[in-house]
């Protein structure tokens, strides 16, 4: 899982990913290939 400023760019990473909010903490998540997982926020 990365931490990053900008999530924009890992949006796009993949055709799969997908931005979703848990808790106040901004997810990108893509189930085919995770290891484009990353997150805003603490």
């Amino acid at each position: 899982m990365q931490v990053v400023s900008s999530l924009k760019s890992r949006k796009k990473r993949h055709k799969d990913c997908k931005l979703i909010r848990r808790k106040g903490v901004t997810l990108v998540i893509c189930k085919t290939n995770p290891r484009f997982k990353a997150k805003q926020g603490s």
